[in-house]
C-alpha cells in the first residue's frame, strides 16, 4: 500500500511540475494547486492512518500512543486545504485582471511568433 501511495504522490507532484513550466498562467496555477495537493497528501500519509481508532482518548491517565492515531497532521493538512483555497482565488483573481491588462494570458506577457 506504502508504494501505491508514493507512487500517486510522485505522480501529481510530477505533473504539478511540468504544468508549473508551461506558458499559459492557467497551466502554471493548475500546477500549483496539484503540488500542494501533494504535499497535503505527504503530510496527512505521514501522521499514520489508523482504521476505527480515536484521534483523542479522554481519561485519566496517559493513553498509549500506539492506540491513538496522530491528530496534528489531519489539522495542519486542514488548515492548507483552507489557505490553499484562499491562495487560488487570489491567483485566479490576478491571472484575470492581468489577462484584461496585457489581453494574453501568456506567463511572460507575450505570445511566441511562430
Amino acid at each position: 500500500m506504502e508504494a501505491v501511495i508514493s507512487i500517486a504522490i510522485g505522480v501529481l507532484f510530477g505533473s504539478g511540475i511540468w504544468l508549473i513550466l508551461r506558458p499559459r498562467s492557467f497551466q502554471v496555477l493548475t500546477g500549483l494547486m496539484l503540488m500542494s495537493y501533494a504535499v497535503n497528501l505527504f503530510i496527512f500519509i505521514m501522521g499514520r492512518l489508523w482504521v476505527n481508532r480515536p484521534p483523542l482518548i479522554l481519561g485519566e491517565g496517559s493513553p498509549d500512543p500506539s492506540l491513538i492515531s496522530d491528530p496534528l497532521p489531519q489539522a495542519l493538512v486542514l488548515t492548507a486545504i483552507v489557505i490553499g483555497f484562499a491562495t487560488t482565488a487570489l491567483y485566479l483573481v490576478i491571472m484575470i485582471g492581468t489577462r484584461g491588462l496585457t489581453g494574453t494570458d501568456h506567463v511572460d506577457g507575450e505570445e511566441p511568433d511562430l
